[in-house]
């Protein structure tokens, strides 16, 4: 492609890719519990001399952005979704293909997607080991869009940075990624964007060693898929960041409270002691002091002065705090008072928020998921019966297990075993579950067919002996 129109996408597109940069970074670091209150202000020029009652500067973080996440996280890909492309060999070469880090892949998204509002899933071809797959951080990635109602991918700008070898010098790599190829450039990190150049990162010919800034990746089409957060591109951070803040700034200030202000303060009306040393030790070794008195007017001896802080204000508040957060971000308090030995309606109304949010993700990410598996199939020519993959979402949530093996016992006859099984509790694979019960009942046929023959062959009343006469009484 020619550099000229590459310069314009990048003057075109960057401004504004700064600010989702801006916004990603400040979720990530909410993500790593590193929140506002651990960046100091620049104290005034009054506030830099000593403070006698406000010494104390303690930052507490409180990690609810991460909470949530890691609980939207858990809840949707602790058993990651399942593909059905309608034959059992289609469906052990795609499994084949995902391999032991698919369920990682799709945590890393859900995490990805819930700090940036998209989270990226990148595909290509090794020269060694064949396709492969992986997480790129929101960052790195531009995507060009048409401006048809369906948001169609045209294009997708990569950049990163890499430090050259041979000078030092530390370069920002621009991919430019079509349906047909990939071309490369770069400047140096100092350098102004019109000294943007072709940069030769591929082999051209492995015989010679030639290099070339431009690859065929032979995908037919985009190997970028999106898998965004929800409908309106919004991150999770955005509704809960002011509670956050407000959370940590009520409890940071009552613990410095708390370090600064004494319980007691002794006032001291013409004490006759050489020192405040001299009091402590006669108050405490004699329980009494000595002062000097001015006559019968005089107000000598000993007060105390109690400072009390608003202790029950900022439970409450803190309590409303903690409660909005969880509203407001959709998610489930952690706190046992909300579980105890809740039944299966009350776990469920738990749980109505997360997946309200769940629900919302899973729409998007199902779209991706798609994409995604359509290329994959067409690459490895694995075949989609009708064109039709059906996705299966399991939910990892708090269960009451009793109520549910109790349930499944009683569903005993009205339903078939294979429902009950697939539904019960313990039982993670229904179709293994089912061949192993399958098993056990062959092998209880078969011993009670054994106690049958022997007691047939001893005679016993009722079953027949070896030559077929029934015993008489």
């Amino acid at each position: 492609m020619d550099i000229e129109i590459i310069k314009k996408l990048i003057k075109r597109h960057q401004p504004g890719h700064s600010g989702f940069i801006t916004r990603a970074e400040k979720a990530r670091n909410y993500y790593r519990n590193k929140t506002d209150i651990l960046i100091a202000e620049p104290k005034k020029k009054e506030e830099q001399g000593e403070r006698p009652l406000r010494n104390a500067d303690n930052r507490i973080p409180f990690n609810f952005h991460g909470l949530l996440v890691n609980q939207k996280a858990s809840y949707m890909f602790a058993a990651p979704p399942l593909f059905d492309l309608g034959d059992k060999d289609a469906n052990k070469q795609l499994t084949k293909f995902l391999g032991d880090k698919y369920a990682k892949v799709c945590k890393d998204l859900c995490i990805e997607a819930s700090n940036c509002t998209v989270g990226w899933l990148h595909l290509w071809k090794d020269s060694k080991s064949g396709f492969k797959y992986a997480v790129v951080p929101a960052e790195q990635i531009i995507p060009i869009w048409n401006k048809s109602l369906e948001k169609e991918l045209e294009g997708v700008l990569r950049n990163y940075q890499v430090i050259d070898e041979d000078s030092g010098d530390t370069y920002i790599v621009y991919e430019y990624w079509n349906d047909t190829e990939c071309n490369t450039y770069r400047h140096r990190t100092c350098d102004d964007i019109n000294l943007l150049s072709p940069y030769q990162m591929f082999i051209a010919d492995p015989q010679t060693g030639d290099a070339t800034e431009t690859y065929k990746h032979g995908m037919g089409e985009i190997p970028f898929f999106p898998f965004f957060n929800n409908n309106i591109d919004t991150d999770d951070l955005v509704n809960i960041k002011p509670l956050i803040d407000s959370y940590c700034k009520v409890f940071s200030g009552f613990v410095n409270d708390l370090e600064d202000i004494q319980e007691v303060i002794f006032v001291l009306t013409n004490y006759g002691g050489a020192d405040l040393g001299e009091f402590l030790s006669d108050l405490k070794n004699y329980k009494a002091i000595q002062v000097e008195s001015g006559g019968s007017d005089d107000k000598s001896g000993v007060s105390t002065l109690t400072i009390e802080l608003p202790v029950e204000a900022r439970e409450k508040l803190l309590t409303t705090t903690r409660k909005c957060i969880f509203e407001q971000g959709q998610g489930i308090d952690p706190d046992p008072q909300n579980f105890g030995n809740s039944s299966g309606v009350a776990l469920n109304f738990l749980y109505s928020l997360l997946e309200l949010k769940a629900g919302l993700q899973e729409t998007e990410f199902k779209l991706g998921f798609g994409m995604f598996v359509r290329c994959v199939c067409r690459l490895l020519k694995i075949p989609i019966k009708d064109d039709t993959i059906i996705q299966t979402w399991t939910r990892t949530s708090v269960k009451n297990d009793t109520e549910l093996a109790d349930i499944a016992e009683k569903s005993m006859g009205v339903i078939s075993r294979a429902t009950i099984v697939a539904h019960h509790p313990w039982v993670e694979d229904s179709e293994a579950e089912m061949e192993a019960i399958k098993e056990e009942d062959g092998e209880q046929e078969k011993r009670e067919q054994t106690v049958t023959d022997m007691l047939a062959k001893n005679g016993a009343p009722g079953l027949e002996n070896e030559e077929g006469e029934g015993d008489e009484d």
